[in-house]
């Protein structure tokens, strides 16, 4: 059984720790709570684009776009989303393992031919592990998503595709839902599928308020292919910033998670340390008042 000071000051040590995943857990949530404010304002500029997006597919017109040509994948782009630093729980795990499994699948393409564009510093380890040569992302992108920053990616991928340096781009990332659940997506960026520009769940609204009956009340200059054909572009640097302000405010909900599960832990381990330290000191005390009673009976 461990000494007494052994207990305390394992105990004490499980304390320092408690306070630090204590104060990683309130720096976590605080930043949650941006990321969702950021999300929350970049929604009714998606949802007006998407809109009118829907209202124009909707007519069914012919549209002709490099981003929408699809060609024999010969070269691949894989952009994936993680955090710099770690402590979230299975977040970067789960996204670098998402990683392996496309790789996977394009690994006859030979490696020179797969590209990763990593955003995070984590899966940027990862894919050197891996034996690849990460193609340069800004670091920022992770931690502090700017749509200036998506933009300049977004555009990047837009020319090497229209250029032919690659045929597909692929997007992994995870998508916040709520506090307890992020969800772990993989999306094809280019070529864009116009009839995914909106989700199922935006659609059903816009149908139930019926808001496509105002389709034909804009007036388009100078046509409504050449709009759609400029607001593409637009949408696919959208898609990047979605993803990365998404992936942002996942990493904070995980690790505040991560961090509070780590704080109850300690609590109990506490508890526990705390039971076993009377204990011990009670049989030491029972035991000096057994060696007192019986040199008294000598």
């Amino acid at each position: 059984m461990a000494s007494l000071k052994e207990v305390k000051t394992r105990i004490n040590s499980v304390k320092s720790t408690r306070k630090i995943t204590s104060a990683m857990k309130m720096v976590a949530s605080a930043k949650l709570h941006k990321a969702q404010g950021a999300i929350e304002n970049m929604l009714p500029y998606q949802k007006k684009l998407n809109k009118i997006l829907t209202n124009f597919l909707s007519a069914d017109l012919p549209i002709e776009s490099p981003y929408v040509q699809e060609r024999e994948v010969k070269r691949v782009a894989i952009v994936v989303f993680s955090s710099n630093t770690s402590l979230c729980g299975a977040f970067n795990a789960n996204v670098i393992k998402m990683m392996m499994q496309t790789i996977g699948e394009f690994r006859t393409l030979g490696q020179d031919n797969i590209l990763i564009f990593p955003v995070g510093k984590k899966v940027d380890e990862a894919a050197k592990r891996m034996g690849f040569k990460p193609q340069e992302v800004s670091p920022t992108l992770s931690d502090k998503p700017t749509y200036q920053e998506a933009s300049e990616l977004a555009h990047r991928l837009m020319d090497m595709y229209v250029a032919g340096e690659v045929d597909r781009v692929e997007i992994i990332y995870h998508h916040f839902k709520s506090m307890g659940v992020q969800i772990l997506l993989r999306e094809t960026y280019l070529p864009i599928n116009l009839t995914n520009v909106v989700s199922e769940e935006d659609r059903k609204k816009e149908e139930e308020a019926q808001e496509h009956e105002i389709a034909n009340d804009y007036i388009i200059e100078p046509n409504a292919e050449e709009l759609i054909a400029s607001l593409i572009p637009t949408v696919l640097s959208q898609k990047i910033f979605t993803a990365a302000v998404d992936s942002n405010a996942s990493e904070h909900a995980a690790r505040t998670l991560a961090m509070q599960v780590a704080t109850d832990n300690a609590n109990e381990l506490i508890q526990d340390l705390t039971k076993q330290y009377n204990k011990t000191r009670q049989q030491a005390i029972t035991n000096e008042l057994l060696d007192i009673v019986g040199g008294s009976m000598k």
